[in-house]
């Protein structure tokens, strides 16, 4: 009934009301909104001379970059782009994984890992840029530790969710985002001149006369780093109020910028020293403006979390990721909290803002990952549109335009590397080989998982069974098949049951985990292989969907009950004869990778490295959500390529003659040291 309830609460957010395109406010929106409180400040930093073709020409790249990255590409075609109304690389991926090809994971795993990266460098730059603000008011104030106070707070609540503070974001965005376009409306009234910036020529103009175009534009690209994060949250909010919202959005965001414009255009000589942002409130709005951007900052960087929580339970799925353990601290749906991630995340953050010390330092660092993740968006797309069939000639002009437009941000912001940058492309590059090892390494293991047909074996189990000579192990056995094939059965499982302590039982269950394409999908199918004693359950798992094995086979199994297909009272008479429910068991086949079964040195290597990122997750039963207290895991080797040696029978053979003579020399000598 709960389920039921918070779907009908996600589907309200998905119809077009004020309700919902508030919501999509306080949830979408939060990145792009506070790119204002950067943006101008960093343009003006990329060169020494500031006139007004390079302000104009700033400001046109910035509206056309809006349009171009986010409207065009993201609201207009990515969107469209969903898995059963789920957005996001992953999600994206998930719709393409059944084209089989052996490479495409490597653009999903790159863009995840990026996308990441930036996750850990917005929460830093947002919220102190939005401290820095009080430095206009008091230049003494202690901007890093007020920050750290921030973001140490911001952190500390996600393990207590967010439901309540989350209502108030749709409300708080909403006056933030009309702050941003009545303050710029007021500021372009002294500059009006400055609404050329529409005209793409000014952009065209910089971008072929001006020597410092590629600082500029890497500076530029920051408008639209929240584009990515916008596709993202496409489940939450739904496509039709993304797309409204938006419009609202754009709109105070380019009447914000415009007013930037014309403030340092009317003051030249002092734009460099200041933030424009913050210069162009009235001396009276301006503690409040503080205090306004700090919440927005706030949203931003609680957007940006939750959104690494669900990007990583997605590649968990996916199987890009170890299993973590993940909490669910409110009732609202999808919303987690993955403990040692938000640790490690603040740790990240705090590191960050005592390397660069001010936002200045940390625009360096900024855009350079999402350019990438942004850039393996692109390339999926084109793959999601051929694969819809659209027509080539659209898919080819779609890949190569905005292919060459990310190009030259992501070589505009490879400029920006040693000032910054290689900062976040140390944590993506981390992160990338941490998923691609993953990969690799499952698929290696799934490779080595021999099978044997499971109807070969459906006697003898029964045999064992009806065998009263073993000892019963429990009532009901419940093993987690990790064949792929249908049909089949992980040969170490039937191991486990026959030639390991013979294990006896009522009956037999055979777990198989299938983890679906769909996001939400959470469904099961059981087939009675043996009647009364061997059953078959298939849970088919959205890759959205936390496995809870226990909770689900107990559905099963009460489903069963209520159809009459089981009955699982204990076949001890005392038990039974008061309707005594038997007990269940699980029994987990656990692989243990052994080098020296292997002479492929790369494998190795990778295998080792594999063995190291599992320990930042969590075990099988755990991942699975079994009752630990009902679980036996069974170690076995796996055994990559067994290598071609033998070990060498030695037969002694004894001379007796040669044997006779040692004997006679040793009597001689000892009779001659006796008659010494």
């Amino acid at each position: 009934m709960r389920e039921d309830t918070e779907k009908s609460v996600v589907c309200n957010h998905h119809r077009i009301s004020f309700l919902g395109l508030l919501v999509t406010l306080g949830i979408v929106f939060g990145d792009i909104g506070t790119s204002p409180l950067y943006v101008m400040k960093a343009i003006l930093h990329t060169g020494e001379t500031i006139d007004e073709s390079t302000i104009l020409g700033a400001l046109s790249c910035i509206i056309w970059t809006l349009t171009l990255q986010t409207t065009i590409k993201y609201v207009c075609v990515a969107l469209r782009a969903d898995n059963n109304g789920e957005g996001g690389i992953l999600a994206l991926y998930a719709l393409l994984r059944r084209l089989k090809s052996k490479w495409i994971y490597i653009l999903a795993i790159i863009g995840a890992s990026t996308l990441l990266a930036d996750g850990i460098i917005t929460p830093a730059i947002t919220v102190t840029t939005a401290i820095e603000g009080l430095e206009s008011i008091s230049p003494d104030l202690p901007v890093i530790p007020i920050t750290l106070a921030i973001i140490t707070i911001i952190f500390f609540v996600q393990r207590f969710g967010t439901e309540s503070i989350g209502k108030s974001f749709g409300v708080f965005m909403l006056l933030w985002f009309l702050l941003l376009g009545v303050v710029g409306a007021v500021s372009i009234t002294s500059y009006p001149l400055i609404i050329k910036a529409f005209n793409p020529y000014y952009a065209i103009v910089l971008l072929t006369q001006s020597p410092e175009w590629f600082l500029i534009l890497g500076a530029v690209f920051l408008c639209t780093t929240g584009a990515e994060a916008l596709y993202s949250d496409l489940g939450h909010c739904g496509r039709k109020n993304i797309t409204i919202s938006w419009a609202f959005v754009k709109t105070m965001l380019i009447l914000n910028y415009l007013g930037q414009g014309a403030w340092v255009l009317n003051h030249v000589p002092t734009a460099l020293s200041v933030n424009p942002f913050f210069s162009i409130m009235p001396q009276s709005m301006l503690f409040f403006a503080i205090i306004m951007a700090t919440g927005a900052a706030i949203v931003a960087s609680q957007a940006l979390i939750s959104g690494t929580f669900s990007i990583l339970s997605e590649a968990m799925n996916l199987h890009f990721w170890p299993r973590m353990r993940i909490k669910h601290p409110t009732h609202v749906k999808g919303q987690l909290y993955i403990p040692m991630i938000n640790l490690a995340m603040y740790i990240g953050v705090v590191l960050i803002i005592l390397l660069f010390r001010d936002s200045s330092h940390m625009e360096a660092a900024y855009g350079l990952a999402i350019t990438i993740t942004m850039l393996m968006t692109t390339l999926l797309l084109g793959f999601y549109l051929h694969s819809k069939g659209v027509a080539r000639v659209f898919t080819l002009l779609f890949m190569g335009a905005y292919c060459t437009i990310e190009a030259i941000f992501l070589a505009a912001n490879l400029s920006k590397f040693l000032a910054g940058g290689w900062c976040t492309m140390l944590i993506g590059g981390i992160l990338f080989l941490m998923m691609y090892v993953w990969v690799r390494a499952m698929k290696i293991r799934r490779h080595y998982v021999y099978t044997k047909p499971l109807d070969d074996y459906y006697q003898i189990i029964s045999d064992i069974k009806a065998d009263e000579s073993i000892p019963k192990y429990a009532s009901n056995l419940v093993y987690v098949n990790h064949a792929s094939k249908e049909g089949a059965v992980d040969d170490k499982l039937l191991y486990s049951i026959i030639n390991k302590q013979p294990k006896r039982a009522d009956h037999y269950w055979l777990i198989n985990m299938e983890f679906v394409d769909t996001p939400d999908t959470l469904e099961y199918s059981c087939e009675t292989l043996v009647p009364d004693t061997l059953y078959s359950v298939t849970m088919h798992i959205g890759f959205r969907i936390e496995p809870r094995v226990s909770l689900y086979l107990r559905q099963v199994v009460e489903d069963l009950v209520s159809d009459g297909k089981v009955d699982l009272r204990s076949t001890y008479p005392s038990l039974r004869k008061n309707s005594i429910t038997g007990d269940f068991r699980f029994i987990i086949i656990h692989r243990v990778y052994y080098p020296e079964s292997s002479d492929n040195r790369q494998q190795n290597l990778l295998m080792s490295f594999y063995a190291l990122i599992s320990k930042i997750g969590i075990d099988e039963p755990k991942a699975l959500g079994l009752d630990t207290s009902m679980v036996v895991v069974e170690r076995v080797p796996l055994i990559i390529n067994q290598r071609n040696r033998s070990i060498r029978r030695i037969t002694q053979i004894v001379d007796k003659r040669k044997n006779r003579k040692k004997m006679m020399f040793v009597i001689n000598l000892r009779e001659r040291f006796a008659s010494n």
